[in-house]
């Protein structure tokens, strides 16, 4: 009989056990280590392209496969961002989203397409202010949530050597398990400082709080913070690369980052800069 009742402890710990691990897993699915970016206010002008690769490596991250979903560790993420200058003022983005991992090789995960406008300079505002919104589709293995939404206010401010900028993100699900959870908060910020003319460093932050109305604990929160540093070698680049350590049991421990980008005008005397 006593044999009995330590055989019904364990299984109810293992049920609660199990149960603990899956609330952090759809937390962390919904992460998303695709595109790993605070943005900045300014828009790509006019007549010119924009193309960037974002490689993010999950060095240590979620080892099970729940729900059907695959796990996190040692996926290699590789995104292709192309933005087309629309106006001074206006420009839109699509994303490419793909995963590499042993077993799975590689996949493509889904798209993303991201309009996003600015407050023109002749405003002459005190601060950079822009405003993207960005709807697409992940598949069910990568995100529970296939179909999502985002709507992303920009602030930010270059000051002498300092530059700061916060990303204060409204996300929405709307085919997926947490449609019922309404509107999610997942702010992001960056603060850097111009060492030299070419290399900057700085901190990277990013979040999802869960419900704006209703927050997750601390324990089910995902948050990471990333080391990177900015490389400024010519207008036409972009190159930002980083470190990042997810302090929260809801987000992947480990992952390194990095964006080459690189800046196209299309003109009717030249193609390419």
């Amino acid at each position: 009989m006593a044999e009995c009742k330590r055989r019904g402890r364990s299984k109810v710990l293992c049920f609660l056990t199990l149960l603990c691990v899956m609330a952090a897993v759809r937390n962390l699915h919904a992460q998303g280590n695709y595109e790993i970016q605070v943005y900045g206010a300014d828009t790509e002008p006019p007549k010119s392209t924009m193309v960037e690769l974002h490689s993010n490596f999950t060095a240590v991250g979620q080892k099970q496969v729940i729900d059907g979903v695959y796990p996190t560790n040692h996926q290699e993420h590789e995104t292709i961002e192309i933005t087309q200058g629309l106006t001074s003022w206006s420009e839109v983005g699509f994303y490419i989203f793909t995963s590499e991992q042993d077993g799975h090789g590689v996949q493509w995960v889904g798209d993303h397409i991201r309009p996003r406008v600015r407050v023109p300079d002749s405003w002459h505002w005190p601060v950079g202010v822009s405003l993207s919104t960005e709807v697409g589709y992940q598949r069910a293995v990568y995100s529970p949530d296939t179909w999502t939404w985002e709507i992303r206010p920009i602030v930010d401010k270059a000051i002498g050597r300092w530059y700061f900028a916060v990303n204060p993100a409204l996300e929405r699900t709307w085919h997926g398990p947490d449609v019922s959870q309404g509107i999610g908060f997942s702010p992001g910020a960056k603060i850097s400082f111009d060492f030299t003319k070419v290399v900057s460093g700085g901190v990277e932050y990013y979040a999802d709080y869960g419900r704006i109305t209703s927050p997750d604990t601390l324990h089910n929160q995902q948050q990471q913070i990333f080391l990177v540093t900015d490389l400024n070698v010519s207008p036409k680049w972009e190159i930002n690369m980083g470190v990042g350590i997810g302090p929260t049991s809801a987000t992947d421990r480990w992952i390194i980052k990095g964006i080459l980008g690189r800046h196209f005008s299309w003109t009717k005397t030249s193609v390419v800069d």
